[in-house]
Parts: C-alpha cells; sequence; structure tokens
C-alpha cells in the first residue's frame, strides 16, 4: 500500500523517537536523529501540519489513578445503516467509561475499550447504558487480565 505522505529516512527516524517520547526536547531529537535543531523542528511542524503527527498525549497509568477494569465490548447492531452507524458512534463519545471505539467487521458492529473504576461501574455501564441502548442488539464483553504489550500504534522499523 503506497504511503500517503512524502517521508525520507529522518522523518522517519523523527517519528520513531517522537512515537517513543514524545516530550524530548527539539534539541534532544535532533541529537538523536542526527541534524542540527533547527531544521529538525521545521521537519517536526511539516510532519504536524500535515497530519502525520496528529497531537500529543500524557501516557497515565490508570490503577494508579484508581481505574483498575479494563474491559472490551464488541458490539453489535439491528440496524447498519450508514445512519444507525454514526447514531451509535457518536454515542459512544458521550459515554467516558469508553476509552476507544472503532467500526469493526465481522459479527460485531463496534469494538469499545473501557476504562472503569471498578466491576461494579463496568457492569452498571453495560446494564444500564449500552444494553439499553436502541439498536443494540448484542453484547459481549471481555475483562482484561493484564496487559502483556503497548506500543505506539505504528510499528516503525529502523530507518
Amino acid at each position: 500500500m503506497p504511503l500517503k505522505a512524502d517521508l525520507d529516512a529522518t522523518d522517519w527516524k523523527i517519528l520513531r523517537e517522537l512515537q517513543d517520547d514524545g516530550r524530548m526536547t527539539n534539541i534532544e531529537l535532533s541529537r538523536r536523529v542526527g541534524i542540527s535543531a533547527p531544521p529538525c523542528l521545521r521537519r517536526v511542524k511539516r510532519l504536524e501540519e500535515a497530519g502525520v503527527i496528529q497531537g500529543y498525549r500524557a501516557l497515565l497509568n490508570a490503577s494508579m489513578l484508581g481505574a483498575d477494569v479494563v474491559a472490551f465490548c464488541l458490539v453489535g447492531l439491528h440496524h447498519h445503516s450508514e445512519t444507525a452507524l454514526k447514531a451509535f458512534a457518536d454515542l459512544t463519545r458521550s459515554w467516558p467509561i469508553v476509552r476507544e471505539a472503532w467500526m469493526v467487521s465481522g459479527e460485531s458492529d463496534f469494538m469499545l475499550h473501557c476504562v472503569a473504576p471498578d466491576l461494579a461501574t463496568f457492569q452498571s455501564f453495560v446494564i444500564e447504558k449500552l444494553t439499553s441502548t436502541p439498536n443494540v442488539d448484542t453484547v459481549r464483553t471481555a475483562l482484561t487480565i493484564r496487559q502483556v504489550k503497548d506500543e505506539g500504534l505504528i510499528a516503525i522499523e529502523n530507518a
């Protein structure tokens, strides 16, 4: 599949480094990728303006903040019109317990990544909100045991 952005080896190095540590200074980034600071900053700005870099976030330790339950919900809908799919997608944005939502293919229509302070809160969400939502046909849940891998979303080989 062709790339949608024109990237050279230095751009790939910048992306790999920022995905590993988005808080590093431009000076540190330029040192790691082997170019001086001013062109490094120009490249980062270009990548941001092109939409290759969408933003920056702090990665929080959910357990340290009292959110000990991580679960996934596979949701099937009764109706699959564009309007019905969009309505459910819009609704997921209003549920704070849902941290990520994906429209998927296969037996389910959506996969929701949920984080809750405790099992009772998650169960209440599933019973009182999710399963009672109009157009929801099926809900299958999977409680996580432990996370075994946490990497950036894009695998970047050594450029």
